[in-house]
């Protein structure tokens, strides 16, 4: 059987498919200078004695000052990192700039807020094709607990942890079970939503109510159509016997525009609806608690991330322009 011909590209993409972490690597030159590099070439070697692994590509700027250091740290980056990994991926610019660094073994810069962190001294430096392989003996670590940041398939990620549950009874339809979507998607929200709406009825309010009073402390100041636009994904009754009603009651007030009547939050309006999105975000800290904090970040990253994918125009809540470009469209 010939040999396919190899090429470098989907080379390179079959490896993207392995997920990794994404660390950096930071050591001090001989000139006493801090030099750090984006890698996820980060691996273990050896437990008894601890030892870890990267690779530098010879053609990196940084090279000579890693091989010189004697010492490196190692950044397992978290969830919240992102920008700083492109930062010290990108060469030539200052990238130590109004970070607040501590200091290694061995002078190597310790970069704050990651997921977890390895002062090395370094062992042994290997050829490898067109990278060094950088080997360390681990001197101290440190672990904050944050979700680390992820790398696959050329973009970033975050990681979760896989639920196992029992295997779903047999069903008329083999589709239809408790992985299916909406039935997860509406549960979830019903779950969460019940305790605040809780909260919301000892107030006196409606769902409508609130979600209204909730979008104009969003943005104060919108015309019925733009309310209408803002909560169409939910359904709501945001006419004017709703809005008049809640005027009345003291917790909106109108005023007259060239476009239309506008309507605002009055001061009490904005206090009860702010003591209620208070309440809400409490119950939010709960929920996620529950989770843990990987899980908490995912989550948010991929409902983000089907909201985009799924979203057939709907305005968002906190971009007037799409607001008003809905609702004159209307």
């Amino acid at each position: 059987m010939p040999i396919p011909a190899f090429d470098p590209r989907e080379f390179r993409a079959t490896l993207g498919t392995f997920t990794t972490g994404v660390t950096i690597i930071t050591a001090r030159g001989a000139d006493g200078l801090p030099v750090g590099v984006t890698a996820n070439s980060f691996n273990s070697v050896s437990l008894d004695p601890p030892m870890v692994l990267w690779s530098l590509a010879k053609s990196s700027r940084s090279l000579q000052a890693f091989q010189q250091a004697g010492h490196f740290a190692v950044h397992i980056l978290s969830a919240g990192q992102e920008e700083l990994s492109n930062r010290f991926a990108k060469s030539g610019a200052d990238k130590f700039s109004g970070v607040n660094l501590g200091e290694a073994a061995g002078g190597a810069p310790l970069l704050p807020d990651c997921s977890a962190r390895l002062q090395c001294r370094t062992s042994f430096v290997y050829e490898g094709g067109d990278h060094l392989i950088f080997v360390g003996e681990v001197v101290a670590f440190d672990r904050s607990g944050l979700p680390p940041l992820v790398f696959q398939a050329g973009k970033y990620a975050v990681a979760t942890r896989k639920v196992t549950t029992p295997a779903p009874a047999a069903t008329l339809d083999a589709g239809w079970s408790e992985d299916h979507l909406p039935y997860l998607l509406g549960r979830a929200y019903f779950q969460v939503y019940f305790r605040i709406r809780e909260q919301v009825r000892a107030d006196g309010l409606s769902d409508d109510e609130y979600f209204i009073l909730s979008t104009l402390a969003v943005r104060d100041g919108r015309t019925q159509a733009e309310i209408e636009a803002g909560l169409s994904h939910a359904g709501c009754n945001c006419g004017f016997p709703v809005l008049a009603g809640l005027r009345q009651r003291g917790l909106l007030r109108g005023e007259d525009s060239p476009r239309d009547l506008l309507w605002f939050l009055s001061d009490e309006g904005r206090r009860r609806t702010l003591q209620l999105i208070a309440g809400a975000k409490d119950i939010e800290s709960t929920v996620l608690d529950g989770l843990g904090e990987w899980d908490a970040v995912a989550l948010k990253n991929l409902l983000k991330q089907l909201v985009l994918s799924t979203d057939p125009g709907l305005p968002d809540l906190w971009s007037p322009s799409s607001l008003h470009a809905t609702a004159a469209g209307a």
